[in-house]
């Protein structure tokens, strides 16, 4: 049977040197964006934990990693989130969950969970305001006609 490969989105607390990034591919293929804030890396492992522990590992000494994520969602449309905290985060986070009476990687999960849920509605409710202020003095049309004109002149808008 063959070893899977599982790309994985690594963000840096801080952007790499030129050298650090050499020193760093060294170890393991990675690729990195314009400003070396980001890398990606395909890692070999049966499962993605399994991959995000292994980068963890193998890099985690080299470069200064905030988080890694999976690159694609997996068959329940998730992303694994694999964070190393600070001791000191580590502890109240602890404490938090035991409070809550969950395992500490379910409390996270929920927490994650409920900002992402609470900042996907505060922006739609944003968005139904800035809309509601635009349909006041416009009519319909006029505003579908704007918007049209503003997405087709968007820098890095692909033509139609």
């Amino acid at each position: 049977m063959t070893m899977p490969h599982h790309a994985l989105d690594i963000t840096l607390t801080r952007a790499l040197t030129p050298a650090q990034l050499h020193q760093a591919a060294k170890t393991m293929p990675i690729a990195a964006n314009h400003d070396a804030t980001r890398l990606m890396a395909v890692v070999r492992a049966k499962t993605p934990d399994k991959a995000c522990n292994r980068l963890r590992h193998q890099m985690g000494g080299r470069l200064p990693i905030d988080v890694i994520t999976t690159h694609y969602p997996d068959p329940q449309g998730q992303i694994l989130l694999n964070v190393a905290f600070p001791p000191t985060a580590h502890t109240h986070l602890d404490a938090a969950a035991e409070h809550a009476g969950q395992p500490l990687h379910l409390f996270v999960q929920g927490v994650v969970h409920r900002a992402l849920v609470r900042h996907a509605d505060e922006e739609s409710d944003r968005l139904d305001r800035a809309l509601q202020h635009l349909l006041v003095g416009t009519i319909p049309s006029q505003l579908l006609a704007a918007l049209g004109r503003a997405l087709t002149h968007t820098t890095g808008a692909a033509p139609c």
